[in-house]
């Protein structure tokens, strides 16, 4: 009996696809489309092949004719979304930073937009084989080397980029769905919290003058500006190896 380390990984990327009937009832379009639509509007836990079949007015077991199961279908719409992002040229490498911040800004937006990534986008590494996910990897290792970076420290240091981008973008995700469905919105939540918080600071000097900086401040814009900070540190980081 051969072992299970032997077993190829189950991912939609890594099987044959099934053959399609002469004039199949759904596309892996519209199945991913809905999905979609579904996850969006109501969560990751909403998410069921028979909820997703009735949506499309069809049987659960329509769906099976491109996914194997639910897994499947969320590495199919994972990358679906990694399609909503502006895939960088390596042009100009002087302008490298610059490129690199737009596809930073892009993932983020993109994580935001779709909060119940969250959730899922470091569950299954098979997700880097989807092809909208390998186009971006692809052109920011070209990104990278093009600016001067030596090709071997190409891959780890879009490793070190993405994980930032991703962690931070996944935090703040987790954090306003939290708000969501609390029903109060982040300047809500700020004015309610910030008595107490101050009185916590008052034997912390250092924090009663940072809280004080920020008191009247959108809370959109400081989580904007703490990501851009981080960003550019990383970036900086990056620099010091540049050629």
């Amino acid at each position: 009996m051969p072992s299970d380390a032997k077993r190829p990984i189950q991912s939609v990327w890594t099987r044959p696809q099934r053959p399609r009937r002469e004039q199949p009832a759904l596309s892996r379009d519209q199945i991913v489309s809905a999905a979609l639509e579904l996850l969006d509007a109501e969560g990751i836990d909403a998410l069921s092949m028979r909820k997703l079949g009735s949506r499309l007015n069809a049987g659960a077991t329509s769906l099976y004719t491109h996914v194997a199961d639910k897994g499947e279908l969320i590495e199919l719409v994972v990358d679906e979304v990694y399609g909503e992002i502006e895939v960088p040229e390596a042009a100009d490498p002087d302008h490298w930073r610059e490129v690199a911040t737009r596809c930073a800004q892009g993932l983020r937006s993109a994580i935001l937009a779709h909060s119940w990534m969250a959730s899922v986008i470091g569950g299954a590494w098979v997700t880097q084989l989807g092809p909208n996910l390998m186009r971006l990897t692809e052109s920011m290792l070209a990104v990278f080397e093009k600016a001067g970076l030596p090709a071997a420290e190409a891959d780890p240091a879009v490793s070190a980029f993405t994980a930032y981008v991703i962690g931070m973008a996944t935090s703040e995700a987790a954090w306003l769905t939290t708000l969501a469905r609390g029903g109060v919105s982040e300047r809500e939540w700020a004015e309610q919290l910030w008595p107490a918080a101050e009185d916590a600071a008052r034997d912390h000097p250092k924090l009663r003058e940072q809280y004080a900086g920020l008191r009247d401040k959108d809370p959109r814009e400081i989580r904007d500006d703490k990501f851009d900070y981080g960003l550019q540190r990383v970036l900086d980081g990056l620099a010091t190896r540049l050629g």
